[in-house]
């Protein structure tokens, strides 16, 4: 389940709109020279244009637009729900285009038709809105249809939310309780929005923490499960995500349940090598509720510019769909399939690679009632040089070739 507001809106924003998407083709593509999991392949799979809509979910001269994947995503039928930072732009092509003196907020944007149109909003008692944290209530009602929880009280540019603190919904994100306080677990906390309700008082959340002794290069977090099953009274730790090993970041995971007891994860992972900094997206997977992980796969190699968190989605048909964006020009948004649970996973499917600079992903991914798959991510093109949120709307086409193995 996508942990995926509207309604009251505190700033003025201008509306979203569409644009029609300036590839003329979808394009599998894996060069020959490639390396994915230990395997080397060259194959290509073109699909019509037909297959794809690009839409601008928000952009504004001047503003910055950014990290989705940091805010979260939620959905409910064809009705989506996503965060993203918002603040001033500033030219810069070594860092973030950002205006990092001036402020920033957490607002939302909201699709009631499955991602073609989109309103801006910005609800009260939500992130950076002031309010002291108190640890988490209890009588949680995860199973309450319209719930919604956000975790991270941050935008994670010019401040940072160590202690752990989350916001939940009982409407679809139009109102919001909190900031509430997980335990810390005795280590500085680093987590996104990431969970799956289990049943009425029972949630799975993955959440991460900076942990001396982590090898990610510049970065020291490493990414873990928790579990609630009264309600929000209390939260048991359960396994590392990226098992033992400490010679990597492992971060921002996405998490999708296969069936009872059994869960799939996507880790953006980082470390330093003698060759250099190595960046990529690892797949590992639970057999036991969480407690432990184990190595599936690594889709997604060879990233740069501090590399992109993973989305991953388990589509109605049981395959899966990791999106992902690629800092390497050509700046690019890619795809790729895996119809045996993550094991091996097809060529990546390039959804744009129209990308300005490299300030761009940061990818979430829902499929709608129809079928169709709605990534939303940041972006910038020439046409529309500030970082802005759009959403790609496309299908994952079968049957395709397989590119990895673990």
């Amino acid at each position: 389940m996508y942990i995926c507001k509207v309604t009251s809106i505190g700033r003025s924003l201008p509306a979203a709109g569409s644009l029609a998407g300036p590839l003329s083709l979808l394009v599998f593509t894996l060069a020959a020279s490639h390396e994915l999991g230990g395997f080397q392949q060259s194959a290509s799979l073109t699909i019509p244009q037909a297959s794809i809509k690009h839409v601008v979910v928000h952009h504004q001269p001047g503003r910055f637009c950014g990290w989705p994947a940091n805010n979260g995503v939620w959905i409910w039928g064809d009705e989506i729900l996503t965060g993203f930072v918002y603040g001033y732009f500033k030219a810069d092509e070594q860092s973030h285009s950002i205006d990092r003196s001036r402020p920033q907020a957490s607002v939302l944007a909201r699709s009631l038709d499955g991602g073609e149109t989109w309103t801006i909003e910005d609800p009260d008692h939500f992130v950076l809105d002031g309010a002291q944290p108190t640890p988490s209530p209890g009588d949680i009602q995860f199973g309450h249809p319209d719930f919604a929880m956000r975790v991270g009280n941050h935008t994670l540019i010019g401040n940072h939310d160590e202690d752990g603190q989350f916001f939940l919904s009982y409407d679809r994100g139009k109102r919001w309780q909190g900031p509430f306080l997980f335990p810390s677990f005795g280590l500085p906390m680093t987590s996104r929005t990431s969970y799956i309700v289990e049943g009425p008082t029972s949630c799975l959340i993955l959440l991460s923490a900076k942990q001396p002794g982590v090898q990610g290069a510049n970065y020291q977090d490493r990414a873990f499960a928790v579990r609630t099953t009264d309600a929000g009274k209390s939260y048991r730790k359960l396994g590392w995500l990226a098992g033992d090993s400490t010679d990597a970041r492992s971060v921002m995971p996405d998490t999708v349940k296969l069936s009872e007891g059994r869960y799939l994860t996507a880790l953006r992972r980082k470390t330093a090598t003698p060759s250099g900094i190595r960046n990529w997206i690892d797949i590992y997977g639970s057999d036991d509720g969480g407690a432990t992980w184990a190595f599936r796969s690594s889709p997604v190699q060879g990233l740069e510019h501090n590399g992109n968190p993973p989305s991953l989605c388990r589509l109605k048909d049981g395959r899966l769909a990791l999106a992902y964006g690629d800092r390497t020009p050509p700046y690019s948004i890619k795809a790729t399939i895996s119809a045996d649970e993550g094991r091996t996973w097809s060529p990546p499917l390039v959804l744009r690679d129209d990308g300005r600079n490299w300030d761009i992903g940061y990818t979430r991914t829902v499929q709608r009632r129809d079928g169709k798959l709605v990534t939303i991510y940041y972006f910038t093109t020439e046409k529309l040089p500030e970082m802005h949120i759009a959403a790609t709307i496309w299908e994952a086409p079968d049957p395709v070739p397989s590119a990895s193995r673990p």
